[in-house]
């Protein structure tokens, strides 16, 4: 059998991608997990069982809460760690993951969620995370940098997996690679449909700007109706704010309670561009439909008529003539779970290993 290292950006806090390192390291349970820092009290418990293996910068002063003011160092971090005593690499990379270094002979797949938004969508990642304009301007003297960088680690890479049609785009017109698609692991055994139907929307997300959450409150305050949003995040104020009286901040909540409000709603709100978004997909899970920005993932994810519906423009008034319309229709339950089993984990797993397989990897 051969010796395998799962590799990750960084593990701070619990999202799409770490889902997607937690299944891969089902199929590889004996393989170690390299990534630059690490905040177990974010994480959920699985990965308190894992061998975690962080770089020089973990115990940097600061690093707790503001881990991307190192994002220089973040190369040398990956590029500092000694993996020739394993066969294969997978690395579960957004960004600097994929620079890790490789000897002659061992076989590096990279499971890309996004090339590096940061330094290529860089206005728009900016624009995502508020920036000073100073601050910006000062960070956009290193992009050049950070692109050439990211373009050289590529002739590492051995094997591109995307997570969705609209990232293999992305990954074809940046590093000039063919990929293969694999979509991220749903925990379809954590959602289930309720008999139980309750009037009120729902939000799900981190509260940051790019999510465009205050279209969502925008159009159900002036519409009047319920909208329960969950999560937290640097938007929080701005977003509290906006809001009418129709719309609750619930903050964030453990995994029963989330269970209960995906069960119970009349339909997920999903106003932002994702690379691939899974809550369309866990809204599926639990019999709910999405109203979703037609753009990115949201694409591959809702069927406009049959699993949700997609408007066309990312403003309030698209949306809420979406909210409208949603309001005469009915969706079918037993095809919205049927829809998310296409994306479950044990899907993902499968479908990871015989890639591997077919490519004669282990």
């Amino acid at each position: 059998m051969k010796s395998v290292a799962l590799v990750h950006d960084y593990l701070i806090q619990m999202g799409g991608a770490e889902r997607v390192l937690a299944s891969l390291h089902d199929i590889f349970p004996d393989a170690p997990v390299y990534t630059s820092v690490l905040r177990k009290t974010n994480l959920s418990s699985e990965f308190l069982k894992m061998d975690i293996r962080t770089s020089f910068l973990q115990n940097w002063p600061f690093m707790e809460r503001e881990f991307r003011v190192y994002f220089m160092l973040y190369p040398l971090a990956f590029s500092s760690f000694d993996l020739s005593q394993f066969d294969v690499i997978v690395s579960s990379s957004s960004a600097y993951a994929k620079g890790i270094k490789k000897r002659k002979g061992q076989v590096h797949v990279c499971y890309c969620h996004t090339p590096m938004r940061f330094a290529w969508r860089f206005d728009d990642y900016i624009a995502r995370q508020n920036l000073n304009p100073l601050l910006a301007k000062g960070i956009s003297l290193f992009i050049p940098w950070l692109k050439k960088w990211d373009l050289d680690t590529v002739k590492n890479v051995d094997y591109f997996i995307a997570n969705s049609s609209f990232i293999a785009e992305r990954i074809r017109s940046i590093y000039k690679r063919d990929s293969v698609i694999i979509y991220p692991p749903v925990d379809l055994e954590l959602f289930k449909p309720s008999t139980i139907d309750k009037d009120y929307f729902l939000i799900i997300s981190r509260l940051s700007a790019y999510k465009r959450i205050d279209l969502a409150i925008a159009a159900f305050s002036k519409l009047g109706l319920p909208l329960k949003i969950v999560g937290i995040g640097p938007d929080l104020k701005r977003l509290k704010n906006l809001a009418g009286k129709s719309v609750e901040f619930l903050g964030h909540l453990p995994d029963e309670k989330i269970k209960q409000l995906y069960a119970e709603c009349r339909a997920l709100i999903f106003p932002g561009e994702e690379d691939f978004g899974i809550t369309p997909l866990e809204a599926a899970a639990s019999g709910r439909p999405t109203i979703a920005y037609g753009a990115g993932g949201a694409k591959e994810t809702v069927i406009d008529g049959k699993t949700g519906i997609l408007f066309k423009e990312q403003t309030e008034e698209s949306l809420s003539s979406a909210i409208e319309r949603f309001q005469s229709m009915k969706f079918d339950k037993e095809v919205l779970v049927g829809h998310a089993k296409k994306f479950g984990a044990e899907v993902f797993k499968e479908r990871f290993k015989r890639f591997l397989n077919e490519n004669k990897i282990l």
